[in-house]
C-alpha cells in the first residue's frame, strides 16, 4: 500500500522545540517510520521552508520525505500560511498525478484543506487527523489563538468531506461528530512512543545539583504554561527545574516568549533554580525525561500532550492540567496528579505533594511505565493502517462520499481568501 502523508508546516525532519516545531513533528515522523516497517511505501509531504532543501530526502525504510514548493522558501509561522495553500495543494496534485497514492493521511487543518482539494479530482480518498481543533483552542485560549479566522468553517468542511478521521482522544471523537463527521469515518487512534527510545532504563542526564528535579520539555509558547511551572516552583524551596525548548540553548533571550520567561523566573526569585535547555536532539529527550523526579505538563490546552506519555513510558510521574489528552492519558492517584489549567497554586501543592514522597513517585513510576504500553507505536501505526485501509474500501464503496463539490467544498486551486473568507484562487 502506498500512502502520503501530509503535513504542510511540521517536517519529520525539523528541530524540535521551536514555535512550530512539537508535537505533530514527533508524531508525523513516528508514525512514517513505523508505517514503512509494515510494509507500507509512504511519502511525507512537506512545505519547503529553505531553498537547500532537495525535492525528496530518504527518511527511514520504506519512507521518503518530499518539499512542495508553495510561498517563499523560508520559515513561516504556520497562522500565516493560509495564503501559501492553493499553491501546496497544486504541488500534491502535481505530485499524485505522477504517483498515485492509495490513499492520503492529512495532518493539521491546512493540510486537509489543500490535502481534499488535491485529492478530490484524482479520485484519491483522504484520512485526516486534526492534532488540534480551532473551537476548542479558542474555547480555552480566551482571546489569545492567532488562528486565521476561516479555520473553524475549513475544520468543520473537513469533517464533512474527509472519507475518514482520525482522533486522538475519545473527547475529540465525540467533537468531530458534533461537528457534522459520519459516526462510522471517526476512528479513535492516540498519539504514540517509541517505547524502544522511552523506557525507564537507559542513559539519564547527570545531575547538576542535589536538589529533587522537576523536568518540562515543551514548545516555547505561553499557551504550554511553562510560567506556572516557574511561579510554582517559588513555593517548591528545595527543587530544581530544567525547561527544554525553545531556540537553541543560550539563545532564550532572542525571542519574546522567552525573555518573558527568564523575567518571570527573575520575578518568582528563582533564577538559580531555573536552568532553560533550549531546542534539543531527539535522542536528548529520554535521558532527559529520566533524569526527573516528576515531570510537569501544566499548558492552558493540549490536544493530546505527547510528552506526558514519554515521560510515562521512561517510568516517571507527571504533574499535568486536565486539559484535553492529558485529562485521558494521565491517572490520578496511579500515573500522576491532575490540576486546573492556569492555578499556580495548585501546580505548586502537586509539585510538594510528589517530592515529598519517594515511594509513591516510584510506584507511580512503575504504574506509568506500564500505562504508556498501551501507546507503542507498532499497534499505533497498525491502528492508523487499519483506519486507512478501511477509508479506502468505504470510498470505493461509494458510502462516505458525504459531500459533494455542489455543497461547498472548495474546487482544487479554490481556497479560502485569509482575508474575507469568501473562496479566492481559479477553480477547476
Amino acid at each position: 500500500m502506498h500512502v502520503a502523508l501530509v503535513s504542510e508546516h511540521a517536517s519529520p525532519l525539523a528541530l524540535l522545540g521551536g514555535d512550530d516545531a512539537g508535537g505533530q513533528n514527533v508524531h508525523v515522523a513516528e508514525l512514517a517510520r513505523a508505517l514503512g516497517r509494515l510494509g507500507v511505501e509512504v511519502v511525507v509531504h512537506t512545505r519547503r521552508d529553505d531553498p537547500s532543501l532537495p525535492r525528496q530526502v530518504a527518511f527511514a525504510p520504506g519512507v521518503t520525505v518530499e518539499h512542495v514548493d508553495a510561498g517563499p522558501p523560508e520559515p513561516i509561522p504556520k497562522d500565516e500560511l493560509l495564503p501559501h495553500m492553493a499553491a501546496f495543494a497544486d504541488g500534491l496534485h502535481r505530485s499524485w498525478h505522477r504517483h498515485r497514492p492509495d490513499a492520503a493521511h492529512a495532518h493539521f487543518w491546512m493540510s486537509g484543506l489543500a490535502a481534499i482539494t488535491a485529492a478530490r479530482p484524482l479520485g484519491i480518498p483522504v484520512l485526516h487527523t486534526y492534532h488540534a481543533l480551532g473551537r476548542e483552542k479558542r474555547a480555552q485560549q480566551a482571546g489569545a489563538d492567532t488562528s486565521p479566522p476561516q479555520r473553524l468553517g475549513i475544520e468543520a468542511w473537513i469533517a464533512r468531506s474527509a472519507q475518514g478521521l482520525v482522533a486522538t482522544t475519545r473527547h475529540e471523537a465525540a467533537v468531530l461528530r458534533l461537528m457534522g463527521a459520519p459516526a462510522h469515518a471517526v476512528h479513535h487512534v492516540p498519539c504514540g512512543v517509541d517505547l524502544s527510545q522511552f523506557r525507564p532504563d537507559g542513559p539519564v542526564s547527570p545531575p547538576r545539583r542535589d536538589r529533587p528535579r522537576i523536568v518540562v520539555v515543551s514548545r516555547m509558547v505561553r499557551r504550554k504554561g511553562i510560567g506556572s511551572v516557574i511561579e510554582a516552583l517559588a513555593r517548591v524551596p528545595e527543587a530544581e527545574l530544567l525547561i527544554a525548548g525553545g531556540p537553541p540553548g543560550g539563545l532564550v533571550h532572542t525571542e519574546p516568549e522567552g525573555r518573558r520567561l527568564v523575567a518571570l523566573a527573575e520575578q518568582a526569585g528563582v533564577t538559580d533554580r531555573v536552568e532553560f535547555l533550549g531546542a534539543l536532539p531527539r535522542s536528548a529527550v529520554p535521558p532527559l525525561l529520566r533524569s526527573a523526579d516528576v515531570v510537569a505538563c501544566c499548558p492552558w490546552y493540549e490536544p493530546f500532550g505527547l510528552v506526558a506519555v514519554e515521560a510515562m513510558a521512561c517510568g516517571r510521574p507527571v504533574v499535568a492540567t486536565a486539559v484535553g489528552g492529558l485529562a485521558e492519558t494521565i491517572e490520578p492517584g496511579r500515573t500522576g496528579w491532575h490540576v486546573p489549567a492556569r492555578d499556580v497554586g495548585a501546580v505548586a501543592a502537586a509539585l510538594t505533594e510528589a517530592l515529598a514522597d519517594g515511594d509513591r513517585l516510584r510506584h507511580y513510576g512503575l504504574r506509568a511505565a506500564e500505562a504508556a504500553t498501551a501507546y507503542d507505536w507498532n499497534s499505533i501505526a497498525a491502528r492508523t493502517l487499519a483506519a486507512a485501509r478501511m477509508t479506502v474500501k468505504n470510498f470505493r464503496d461509494g458510502g462516505l462520499e458525504h459531500e459533494s463539490i455542489g455543497k461547498g467544498a472548495p474546487r482544487r486551486k479554490t481556497l479560502h481568501s485569509p482575508s474575507t473568507g469568501r473562496p479566492t484562487g481559479g477553480g477547476s
